[in-house]
């Protein structure tokens, strides 16, 4: 399983994206409204959705390079060989 690390604004417009590309489908699709209505309609949020599929893409992506980035464990070549000393309260457990 893949970890993403995405904060609030750049989850809501993924989602926010992806619902208006799926309103737009189902408008194309649907026969609810007059037919000129709907289609316009339905083909300006399938625009907009399809437009911004690049920039959420590329915002997933960078959630998940930064997820990966931060499980890693921080190493610094100074520490190589260094002594730890008992800090005060360490030897209490």
């Amino acid at each position: 399983m893949k970890n993403m690390m995405l904060n609030v604004p750049t989850f809501a417009f993924i989602v926010g994206t992806r619902a208006l590309l799926g309103a737009g489908a189902g408008l194309l699709l649907a026969g609810r409204l007059a037919s000129t209505r709907r289609q316009k309609l339905g083909a300006t949020l399938v625009a907009i959705g399809v437009g911004t599929t690049l920039p959420a893409v590329l915002a997933l992506r960078r959630g998940a390079r930064r997820a990966a980035s931060s499980n890693a464990i921080g190493y610094d070549k100074r520490l190589k060989g260094v002594s730890r000393f008992a800090r005060k309260g360490d030897d209490e457990f």
